[in-house]
């Protein structure tokens, strides 16, 4: 590994449970410059171990054996992608920096102290050949911070502009804002806004059998149920005041067929997938609303910016208020933004530089994130 190379693989898997995301970057323009996406893949999880991930979401038997045995699977499937960026590149293992690597998040309680994202970074290290930064989030919550959302400063070191304000929504499992106000580094704060695909993922998983809504379609056939709504959007999380974080520890089907209970009437299935959306979209609304009112332009990154019907209710519910665009109007793809700023997290890690914003987590102050695998 040559101690003058510029380039940092970042590897994402999300709450969505789909798969992996990866992206090759170069940061030779500057350390928080990326001059160059020189490749992306994706390779997606089969559906045994997509299960076992979904289990280890809630406690269960035999837990410890079965999180090490899932740990082992991603970091395969971690190398599978690392190989994948480099054939693409023509780069190799020599070539590389360091991967930094996000971990598949199965619980989050900040507010009891921890957030564990599964891993095996040291199987990483050893199948990949390159030096893996692992565990972002540890060390913001061991300082008193939420461990989440880590984006926003990347967010601003990549997406920030000096004339105008701008609103970066990550639509994944969960959703979250960076709100970026013209210029002002010290502005930028963000948090999670509430559940963005996990729920209509769920949904559309147990009664369709499908991993997720494809544009949003079968969502875009029902209809808005505003009991239903009411109900969702009783939940204390959406008033509480930020720095706050969330997960499926809270946003999950048993938490909607408990609303549904509330509702005190049937909802036919479609109609709670458009109601769903609806709760994502209204959700992120009000956020933006509330915390960025000047903000004029408003990118959307994640899954969720491929559901068309979930943009056209958020581009409704801000009509008059900011334009809404994907990412990629800013020239990085929805898909490849959160595996880019895991690159850019191992990029700081290595420079020994703060990757956390303690107005955005709530943490004491600022810290270096991450732990060291040495190839």
């Amino acid at each position: 590994m040559p101690d003058t190379s510029t380039l940092y693989i970042g590897l994402m898997s999300g709450t969505s449970l789909d798969g992996v995301d990866g992206v090759l970057a170069d940061f030779a323009a500057g350390d928080d410059a990326v001059s160059a996406t020189l490749a992306a893949a994706y390779v997606p999880f089969p559906e045994h171990l997509r299960a076992d991930l979904m289990a280890l979401q809630a406690s269960g038997p035999n837990e410890i054996e079965r999180e090490a045995l899932a740990a082992n699977a991603l970091a395969v499937h971690y190398a599978d992608c690392v190989a994948q960026l480099l054939r693409q590149s023509g780069k190799s293992a020599a070539d590389i920096r360091m991967v930094g690597v996000h971990g598949q998040t199965i619980r989050h309680r900040p507010e009891l102290g921890f957030t564990r994202q599964t891993n095996n970074p040291a199987l990483l290290a050893e199948l990949c050949a390159i030096d893996v930064a692992a565990d972002f989030r540890s060390r913001d919550v061991a300082a008193g911070g939420q461990g989440a959302p880590l984006v926003p400063a990347f967010h601003r070191a990549i997406f920030g502009d000096a004339n105008e304000s701008r609103v970066v929504v990550n639509i994944g499992g969960i959703a979250n804002v960076s709100i970026l106000p013209a210029g002002a580094q010290s502005g930028t704060s963000g948090f999670d806004t509430g559940p963005g695909n996990a729920l209509m993922d769920g949904w559309i998983l147990l009664h369709q059998g499908r991993a997720y809504d494809a544009n949003g379609d079968w969502g875009a056939s029902g209809k808005v149920h505003a009991g239903l709504l009411a109900q969702l959007r009783a939940e204390s999380f959406f008033t509480q005041a930020p720095p706050k974080s969330s997960g499926r520890d809270l946003f999950h089907l048993d938490w909607l067929q408990a609303a549904l209970l509330r509702t005190g009437e049937p909802v036919a299935p479609a109609d709670v997938q458009a109601t769903l959306a609806m709760l994502s979209a209204g959700t992120i609304a009000d956020a933006i609303r509330g915390h960025a009112p000047d903000a004029r332009q408003v990118f959307v990154c994640g899954g969720g910016a491929e559901n068309g019907f979930l943009m056209r209710l958020l581009r409704q519910a801000l009509e008059g208020r900011a334009k809404v665009q994907s990412t990629a109007a800013l020239g990085v793809a929805p898909n490849h933004v959160e595996a880019l700023a895991f690159a850019w997290l191992a990029r700081r890690f290595d420079l020994r530089r703060p990757g956390n914003l303690p107005a955005v987590t709530g943490a004491r102050g600022l810290r270096v994130l991450g732990a060291l695998y040495p190839a």
